[in-house]
């Protein structure tokens, strides 16, 4: 199951932003059912950090922002993707930080 950039939840997306909840509210329940099975057998979480929350989204999202250091890896590439278009008003050229801990694979925009 394709989580990030779902075409059904993107659906319910447009559903709700063209004014329609009831239609949004549906879809997305569809959305969320077929998730709910999904994770019982599949391991959803692309995170590559041991880390004993692993799977457990509540926890790990709680505890994210408890400490507001920084966003849970399931997070980044959609948030990675607005800085991108925001990026785009100053032609790119914003100065790429290289955290230490990540390869040089995951620092490429």
């Amino acid at each position: 199951m394709i989580i990030d950039g779902n075409t059904k939840e993107m659906e319910a997306m447009a559903a709700f932003l063209r004014g329609d909840a009831v239609e949004g509210s549906r879809i997305q329940d569809d959305f969320v059912s077929e998730f709910m099975e999904f994770v019982k057998a599949n391991d959803h979480c692309p995170c590559k950090m041991p880390c004993k929350f692993h799977g457990k989204c509540f926890e790990c999202v709680t505890i994210h922002r408890g400490h507001k250091h920084h966003l849970p890896e399931c997070f980044r590439e959609m948030v990675n993707d607005k800085l991108i278009k925001l990026s785009e008003l100053t032609e790119h050229t914003m100065p790429v930080v290289k955290m230490p801990y990540l390869s040089d694979k995951e620092t490429k925009v």
